[in-house]
Formats: C-alpha cells, sequence, structure tokens
C-alpha cells in the first residue's frame, strides 16, 4: 500500500528540501514563538497542546487543522485535500 503524501511532504517538495528540514523549519518557528518576549504572542504558542515542552510540527498542524475545522473555516485547507 502506498504512503499518503502528508503536508509536511508537500510542503517539502515546494521548497526543495527533505521532509526532515520541513520540520526542522517548523520546530525552530515554533520554539521562537514559545519564547517570544511579548507575553501575549507567546501564550497564543502556550495554547497549542503538547504533550513535551513544546509543541511538534505535528501537534501545531493539528492544532491549525482544528481550530479552522471550529471556526468553519475548513475550505482553507481545500489545497491539501489529504489533510
Amino acid at each position: 500500500m502506498e504512503r499518503q503524501e502528508t503536508i509536511f511532504d508537500r510542503w517539502a517538495k515546494e521548497r526543495n528540501i527533505t521532509v526532515e528540514e520541513m520540520k526542522a523549519i517548523l520546530s525552530a518557528r515554533i520554539e521562537q514563538g514559545i519564547n517570544d518576549p511579548n507575553p501575549e504572542k507567546r501564550a497564543q504558542w502556550e495554547n497549542i497542546p503538547h504533550a513535551g515542552e513544546i509543541p511538534t510540527p505535528e501537534e501545531w498542524i493539528r492544532y491549525v487543522v482544528e481550530t479552522l475545522e471550529a471556526a468553519g473555516m475548513r475550505d482553507l485547507l481545500q489545497w491539501y485535500p489529504n489533510l
């Protein structure tokens, strides 16, 4: 059975990088947000449900998708029908 393409695969392909590099970029941005000196910005990142110290890229994308769905904005995900 063929593995289904993920959003990380798609973004990595669009940038001509590996999935690991794409996730590293996202992890760095998440870490930057969690450590933002602005408490309001930091709180937004901290509100992402996560099991460890900081959200993983997978936890972040799950949060984004769930937030869009809850806001009735699922149509924004149509570019990525495999989600």
